[in-house]
């Protein structure tokens, strides 16, 4: 059963006032909260915004003060939300959601939506394992716990600086803490600073605390900092950097023991994040289930399929579409997961704007989005998505649309034909569209998975193509392309840049040697995909 959301109080005290402003809370901050969805300015212009009725709170994005107006006017004749989360909010939109009993939270300007939904979803999803309270077993609570004993001021970053929690700021936070908390990139003369003085290396070299001196023509303020580690899976190699816990020293000197109190804080934060990695929360598990990703172990049964739908709150019938997003099909390597996190944000955000009722899980570079119930529209979105994607971060991302499916029944099973095409987008780079499915992309696939099938096994391979492979690449290779060209030699020649009559001796030395006529139809067959698969 879905657990009892935090109050409004709770969820705004672990934001922190960099990221949001309370203006109004008609209802007090005890009104209970769980579930959040994102409206943008197309799903009031077309009428597909989600009401109240889908969750307590909302993310207007980009909404200009009518479009607001509009949607928040709508929800006066349901069921008011708890909450809106809006940029500068204007002072007739306060009003109106006033009147409605709706609470007013102003988000600040230059946080990255993206963000705000992660952290927010991070305190439903964690609330009810004592992460709100507990030091032990929660970053935010520690990061606060933390601050306390140093007088300082905390977050806590994973390996690639992004932030995962932080304690309380005030009007002493400098600027590079305001805009790494807010999401934005920290300003490039203070990292190019840190990066200058090996701040960086020493932070990654060894678990100790490093001291950051202040800067005041760049408004840096003095800090501590310590490197988070983890045992490596491998006993034999060194621990693993799993990120860094910052203290920012406001006009108070920092505690005496602020050092020793930092090297605990690194052996706490390791277990966490540990810990979390390794346990998803419930709705996570949940997802994966219904997508039958390995990890989860078995994919649900028929009979768990609707039980599972009423816990996350979604449909289970209808037409659902799962759509698989790889950042890595393209032939880009990321080894240490920080892009497959930002586009797992980024893509949770613009899902959950574009459906309300979005999934959305990831395993290694790739990330998994899941519609309940939705129409043609998903390809476009897709699209739209992956050009605007491809535009920021260049061409190496790739989506597979599986769809539509008769119900979240068919959704493990989707969900592994996505990963038929984007395993074969990742073996074969540049040979599938940015966007596809498997339909489109059934003769590619096909034939990747019987060479593939072919390579792992040598009894499968004509000796004989290893043989001329080994002892005569020119041979085997113009063996390759008359076969691909179906025996026209001109085509072959124009391929290789020769004459045709070059092609031609070369066949016949090809013949001569292996003794055989590729006149004779299923000789072509098993030499081509012999060639295939020792390519």
């Amino acid at each position: 059963m879905p657990i009892p959301g935090v109050s409004l109080g709770q969820l705004l005290l672990a934001l922190d006032a960099t990221l949001v402003t309370l203006v109004q809370a008609p209802r007090g901050l005890d009104v209970p909260v769980a579930t959040a969805a994102l409206i943008d300015s197309d799903d009031v212009r077309l009428g597909l915004a989600p009401s109240a009725g889908a969750a307590d709170v909302f993310f207007l994005l980009g909404l200009s003060e009518h479009d607001a107006l509009v949607w928040v006017e709508q929800q006066n004749l349901r069921r008011p939300p708890a909450a809106i989360f809006t940029k500068e909010p204007s002072a007739t939109v306060i009003s109106r959601a006033a009147d409605a009993g709706t609470a007013v939270v102003a988000v600040d300007p230059r946080a990255r939506w993206e963000r705000l939904y992660r952290l927010v979803n991070h305190v439903f999803e964690h609330h009810g394992d004592g992460g709100l309270h507990d030091s032990g077993t929660d970053l935010f609570s520690l990061a606060q716990s933390v601050a306390e004993r140093t007088r300082g001021m905390v977050s806590i970053e994973d390996a690639q600086s992004h932030v995962l929690a932080y304690s309380a700021s005030n009007d002493e936070a400098d600027e590079l803490r305001r805009l790494s908390i807010l999401g934005r990139a920290g300003p490039p003369e203070h990292l190019a600073w840190i990066a200058q003085w090996g701040i960086f290396d020493a932070l990654r070299a060894q678990p100790d605390v490093v001291r950051v001196a202040e800067r005041p023509e760049l408004g840096l303020r003095p800090r501590l900092a310590i490197g988070v580690f983890q045992p490596s899976a491998d006993e034999r190699r060194a621990p693993v950097f799993a990120g860094t816990v910052w203290v920012q020293q406001g006009s108070r000197d920092l505690a005496e023991d602020a050092e020793e109190v930092l090297r605990g804080a690194a052996v706490l934060a390791a277990r966490i994040i540990a810990r979390l990695a390794a346990a998803p929360s419930t709705h996570a598990v949940r997802v994966r289930e219904l997508l039958g990703l390995p990890d989860s172990g078995e994919a649900a049964a028929p009979a768990e399929i609707g039980p599972i739908a009423r816990e996350l709150g979604i449909t289970a019938d209808g037409r659902a579409a799962v759509i698989g997003f790889d950042g890595r099909a393209g032939g880009a390597r990321d080894a240490t997961g920080g892009a497959t996190t930002r586009l797992a944000d980024v893509l949770a955000l613009s899902a959950s704007a574009f459906r309300h009722d979005a999934q959305i899980t990831s395993a290694g570079s790739r990330v998994y989005v899941l519609f309940p119930d939705t129409g043609k529209a998903v390809a476009s979105w897709v699209r739209a998505t992956v050009a605007a994607l491809r535009a920021e971060s260049g061409p190496d991302l790739h989506a597979v649309i599986a769809g539509p499916v008769a119900g979240l029944a068919g959704a493990a099973a989707a969900r592994a034909d996505v990963d038929r095409v984007l395993d074969t987008a990742e073996r074969h780079p540049g040979t599938l569209s940015a966007v596809t499915s498997l339909a489109e992309a059934r003769t590619a696939v096909l034939l990747d998975e019987i060479v593939t099938a072919i390579a792992a096994d040598e009894r499968l391979i004509d000796p004989r193509v290893r043989t001329l492979r080994d002892a005569e690449p020119v041979l085997a290779e113009t063996l390759a392309v008359y076969l691909d060209c179906f025996g026209d030699v001109a085509a072959a020649a124009q391929h290789l840049h020769v004459h045709p009559n070059t092609v031609r001796y070369r066949i016949r030395r090809v013949e001569q040697r292996l003794a055989v006529s590729l006149n004779d139809a299923d000789v072509r067959l098993l030499f081509a995909l012999s060639l295939r698969a020792t390519s």
